[in-house]
């Protein structure tokens, strides 16, 4: 271990506490491991339907995420049954982010692990798997753990290193504590995240619904309730007219992407000058996107200053403005949930023709995989502004949009006050966890009011 990093931790543990090396304290037979290379397991092996396969992707704030997950059959799970993950493991990311990791719970029990990660498979008699994640969490962890990865450009852990960290720790008993502390609070984050994926889902809904679908027309043209109330009905026709799109309604308009929107671009302050960087007006590039549940961006990796903004071709844009990615990974969006700038690789897009926010939002979530599919380039896929005009789209009547915007407006608070809640709480696990984890913080010192807000 560092002797720098290992004094400035071990100068502020208490007397009570003990050290180990991780090996020491994980299942003697399995206790690190690498994942399944490729010659173990290739990308043509994935099944549509089958037992997931966690990658680097997949680890989140030390939970793992359920999106676009790889599966194998019933056969290469059983062929690669050594690679099984447990209730309790801790998974690494291996190389690239080393830092990275997601403990396995119940709902992942029986999950396999890629060769980009590592498990460790902690003795739940010798140490606490929710403690043992929480200290790989630590800050000043992270800090070391990235210090000792091998490789310069790009950082690699393999199960040498990770088996002969040190690791502090109080007894038991205080263990399970600290986790318990810890783990509700990412329980409501858990459930705030829930809560925002339904939430997501009825904005969807209703966007499609009404622009998509046309169900209220429909409705109106066989004589059924649109289950509207009068002055948002009498919005809709009530028939259907033919056009090069297929039936739309009566008196909305065909055109391309570009006739309902406005683009704003971005750019990058000069990274030598230090002034320019640092400060408090959040940068937003590509590895900012957040969740599709979670739409808004709050957040971002850096942040610059007014002279960054001035000095540079990037621009402050407002709350509610839609980001999408147009090179590299194109097609990740964004709304802004609170005002930032973004670099070059991104569109900021505002509805032209006093189409609002919202319904810009979920007009470009729609046409997302077209998007993506007309994009071009050697060696980046990149969408250009030329993109957006060629792309179909039904225009609604303005009123139409607005009245939208105001029946979506209370989801889209709720989801975006889902996210400044979990913050808050992510800041308060954050401002605990180190305070905990060192000892400087005792279980018994940990007031009511910390306890009533992790309720």
């Amino acid at each position: 271990m560092n002797s720098e990093w290992r004094e400035t931790i071990y100068g502020i543990l208490r007397a009570d506490f003990s050290e180990n090396s991780l090996v020491n304290l994980c299942h003697e037979d399995n206790g690190v491991q690498t994942g399944p290379f490729g010659s173990q397991l290739h990308q043509k092996d994935y099944v549509p339907v089958g037992t997931p396969i966690l990658t680097v992707e997949h680890l989140g704030d030390n939970r793992i995420i359920h999106q676009d997950l790889p599966r194998v059959s019933d056969y290469d799970k059983e062929r690669l049954s050594k690679y099984t993950l447990h209730k309790g493991d801790i998974v690494f990311s291996r190389v690239g982010s080393v830092d990275r990791r997601a403990l396995v719970r119940e709902a992942e029990e029986g999950w396999l692990f890629s060769g980009r990660c590592l498990r460790v498979r902690p003795d739940p008699n010798k140490i606490d798997p929710g403690y043992l994640s929480y200290f790989f969490g630590w800050a000043s962890f992270k800090e070391y753990i990235r210090a000792i990865a091998v490789g310069a450009t790009m950082p690699s852990l393999n199960t040498q290193i990770l088996s002969d960290v040190i690791v502090p720790y109080p007894s038991i008993s205080e263990q399970r504590a600290i986790a318990h502390i810890l783990g509700t609070l990412d329980d409501k984050i858990e459930l705030n995240r829930r809560m925002n994926e339904t939430l997501e889902e009825m904005a969807r809904a209703q966007f499609k619904s009404w622009f998509v679908d046309f169900d209220p027309v429909r409705a109106k043209m066989e004589g059924r309730d649109p289950g509207l109330p009068k002055h948002l009905a009498d919005l809709f026709p009530d028939c259907l007219v033919d056009s090069e799109l297929g039936p739309i309604p009566e008196g909305w308009k065909i055109g391309v992407l570009d006739d309902a929107i406005e683009l704003l671009s971005g750019g990058t302050p000069r990274t030598s000058e230090t002034s320019y960087w640092n400060g408090d007006i959040p940068w937003y590039t590509a590895k900012d996107a957040p969740s599709l549940s979670d739409v808004f961006v709050l957040d971002t990796e850096r942040a610059i200053t007014q002279a960054g903004v001035e000095n540079s071709s990037t621009k402050i844009l407002p709350f509610g403005t839609t980001i999408i990615t147009a090179r590299g990974t194109v097609g990740r969006l964004a709304c802004l949930g609170v005002p930032m700038a973004m670099n070059q690789t991104c569109y900021g897009i505002r509805g032209a023709r006093s189409y609002p926010d919202f319904f810009t939002y979920w007009t470009i979530r729609k046409a997302i995989e077209e998007l993506q599919s007309r994009t071009h380039g050697t060696i980046f896929d990149t969408i250009t502004r030329q993109t957006f005009k060629i792309i179909d789209v039904v225009l609604p009547p303005v009123n139409v949009a607005e009245a939208f915007e105001c029946t979506v407006n209370p989801i889209m608070g709720h989801i975006l006050n889902n996210l400044h809640v979990s913050r808050t709480l992510a800041a308060q696990r954050d401002a605990l966890l180190p305070k905990l984890v060192s000892g400087k913080l005792r279980m018994g010192d940990v007031g009511h009011k910390e306890t009533d807000q992790c309720r």
